[in-house]
């Protein structure tokens, strides 16, 4: 049987959208390309959107900057001296963009103006940090993306 142009053209056709519907396929079926939400509520969160800005805002402000540093202890977070370390109220949110079974959150509790994230808790590579905390009835937000 001889083949001419047409036939040809109709085979290369079939065939090239065949080698696609099979990646099409085989990408919608793969597990490893499961990928989630950026965090459960996160309508909810784009709602207070707002108030997330005012907050980084005042994070800003020359005396509030927050420092974050690699130590050979873990990741030290250093709060500004002019503050009192014990009205000082938050949470510490780590997010693992390649894990989210990685991600966790503390409480800030502190005695003096450093707060020690411990080396063990933290894997290599790239963690996205979120500070948030209160002072004198003030909210402060600092947002900022590592390589440990």
């Amino acid at each position: 049987m001889k083949i001419n142009w047409g036939t040809g053209i109709v085979l290369a056709f079939i065939g090239f959208i065949g080698f696609i519907m099979f990646f099409v396929v085989r990408m919608s079926t793969d597990t490893r390309a499961n990928h989630d939400l950026v965090t459960e509520d996160y309508y909810r969160q784009e709602l207070a959107y707002q108030k997330e800005i005012d907050a980084q805002n005042n994070a800003n402000k020359d005396i509030n900057q927050v420092e974050v540093n690699k130590s050979a202890n873990g990741l030290e977070i250093v709060f500004p001296i002019k503050l009192n370390p014990k009205e000082i109220e938050g949470t510490v949110s780590l997010y693992r963009p390649s894990n989210k079974q990685l991600d966790f959150d503390l409480p800030i509790s502190l005695s003096n103006n450093h707060l020690l994230i411990p080396d063990n808790r933290l894997l290599d590579g790239r963690w996205d940090i979120k500070i948030r905390w209160n002072y004198n009835g003030t909210e402060y937000l600092h947002k900022e993306k590592i390589t440990y």
